[in-house]
């Protein structure tokens, strides 16, 4: 093997290696917790939604606000107490950020609720509960969470 091949075929080796240690830093870097929110919507055609609710990352817990708009076909008022995970998270403040999911749903008296949602810096939730009230919608909607 000439000298030229050993060279290159190091540098493919260093950039594999480099890679590796690369991707296991940003997974590294990026962290779970677990979150619990309090929902209150409603509206006539346009809906606003708004909350609070609780974050718990690294052992610590920090108060979370809620707000929103909805537009479309919107009737109705609720209150939904979800729980689930937050993923993809370095920091607490990345779960602050707007969510937005579009879809059809509705509860009529107690309701399972279930939803995936992402926001702008990539944090997942994972949220599950109940949803009490009456309520119908069909629309796009965008949920803010901030941090209190």
């Amino acid at each position: 093997m000439s000298i030229a091949s050993r060279v290159r075929a190091a540098s493919v080796a260093a950039a594999v290696v480099a890679a590796g240690m690369l991707a296991a830093g940003s997974a590294a870097q990026a962290d779970s917790g677990s979150v619990s929110l309090t929902i209150y919507k409603g509206g006539w055609v346009i809906g606003g939604s708004g909350g609070s609710g609780t974050l718990t990352f690294q052992g610590k817990k920090y108060r979370l606000s809620i707000g929103g708009l909805s537009a479309g076909l919107v009737f109705g008022a609720s209150k939904a107490n979800l729980y689930g995970r937050v993923s993809n998270i370095a920091r607490p403040s990345d779960v602050a950020g707007v969510y937005g999911a579009a879809g059809a749903g509705g509860a009529l008296g107690p309701g399972a609720q279930a939803i995936v949602l992402r926001n702008q810096k990539g944090a997942v939730l994972e949220l599950q509960g109940r949803q009490v009230g009456l309520i119908a919608n069909l629309d796009l909607s965008g949920m803010a969470l901030s941090l209190k």
